[in-house]
């Protein structure tokens, strides 16, 4: 059995509002290519594949089908994660621990920006079918609901929640492959339109088109495939009741007992102090500023420290350096993966303008979706 898994190729296409002159294989094998090019390997040295999408969002049955050949997994050990991708990453993890496999590549991606026209009927059906599916309506005013229970019940404000924003748009300008950077204020934010009260539509990350792959590997592969491996110390993930009338409303409980998992698997005691740069999957700003205070990453309200420029790119605990979801878009499933990418990227050094200095440890936090709390947290080292 091996004693540790490291990254060893990552590969992603740039996240756009609209790819309509590529379908989705396109993206796949583009992210794929740049992920073997990085790691030096063929798809001849994988022995498995993980990869992760709903069929309600491909429009296609059996969707899985049709990405090992992109991935040049045919005929290879390949399974079907429904959810984020940080699950996906953590089911390859698992699968290398276990002996199972030595290499394996981990595949996310979404086209929900050009091909589904309809995803705010398609993400009802994450809702419970019998009391909350047929009230119908946009199910972006749960998320609303929820940012005006973590207002009451915080001592955080609108305009902390329009710095996410500004900050992560910022960030992304840096960013060559994020899609949605721009130089705003906080006032701009604020006088954005009304969308679900009491969220603003600049504080809504856009969807976007996006693909990853991930390479994986057992430690004494890792060891021979490159000089810059990254470990993987500490994994967990959770998912709250299905009926969001149990909730802890305005809380990101699920978070919480996530990242306890994947601390104590890592070891560590402070993540305050002991972590470098944190990734996180923010489909709305006040989400960004929930996920710090369950990560416990601050005592207190996370909104102070934002104002104070603690999660700045110069700042003592950088967060979203890659713009987040706000300035990368979100692309269902692909956000978790997305965020895994850039914490490797940050690690290795190779962040370019963005890039953030002496970074030893940094956690990447991917959610299922935009309005159901599930997802999975992992602690990434050098």
């Amino acid at each position: 059995m091996s004693k540790a898994v490291a990254i060893v190729g990552i590969g992603q296409t740039e996240s756009r509002a609209l790819t309509p002159t590529q379908d989705f294989r396109e993206l796949i094998y583009s992210a794929a290519k740049r992920a073997y090019n990085d790691a030096g390997l063929t798809p001849r040295d994988l022995d498995a594949l993980i990869t992760n999408e709903y069929d309600f969002l491909a429009g296609i049955s059996i969707a899985d089908e049709y990405t090992p050949d992109q991935v040049g997994a045919r005929l290879k050990f390949d399974n079907l994660v429904c959810n984020d991708g940080t699950i996906a990453f953590i089911n390859a993890y698992l699968l290398i621990l276990s002996g199972a496999a030595d290499i394996v590549a981990v595949e996310s991606h979404s086209k929900v920006a050009t091909d589904v026209v309809n995803y705010p009927e398609v993400l009802l059906a994450a809702l419970d079918p019998v009391y909350n599916r047929p009230l119908g309506g946009h199910p972006y005013y749960i998320a609303g609901m929820d940012m005006m229970s973590y207002l009451d019940g915080t001592d955080t404000t609108e305009e902390h929640c329009a710095r996410v924003v500004v900050k992560n748009k910022g960030n992304a300008l840096l960013n060559p492959g994020a899609g949605f950077g721009a130089k705003l204020t906080v006032e701009d934010v604020l006088r954005s339109e009304d969308a679900f009260w009491p969220i603003k539509l600049l504080e809504i990350a856009p969807l976007a088109d996006y693909a990853a792959v991930v390479l994986l590997a057992a430690e004494d592969k890792a060891k021979s495939i490159t000089d810059n491996p990254v470990w993987v110390t500490g994994v967990g993930h959770a998912t709250d009741s299905s009926y969001i009338e149990c909730w802890s409303w305005g809380e990101a409980q699920w978070i919480k007992t996530a990242a306890q998992e994947a601390y104590k698997m890592a070891g560590i005691s402070e993540p305050g102090k002991e972590v470098n740069i944190v990734e996180v999957s923010e489909a709305f700003s006040y989400q960004e500023l929930q996920a710090l205070e369950a990560l416990n990453i601050c005592s207190g309200t996370a909104g102070n420290l934002l104002e104070s420029g603690t999660f700045d790119l110069e700042g003592s605990l950088p967060v979203n350096p890659s713009g987040g979801c706000l300035g990368m878009g979100y692309a269902p499933q692909a956000t978790g993966l997305q965020r895994i990418v850039e914490v490797v990227t940050q690690l290795r050094g190779e962040a370019g303008k963005r890039q953030i200095p002496d970074v030893e440890l940094g956690v990447a936090v991917g959610s299922d979706s935009e309005i159901i709390k599930c997802g999975g947290v992992v602690v990434l080292s050098r």
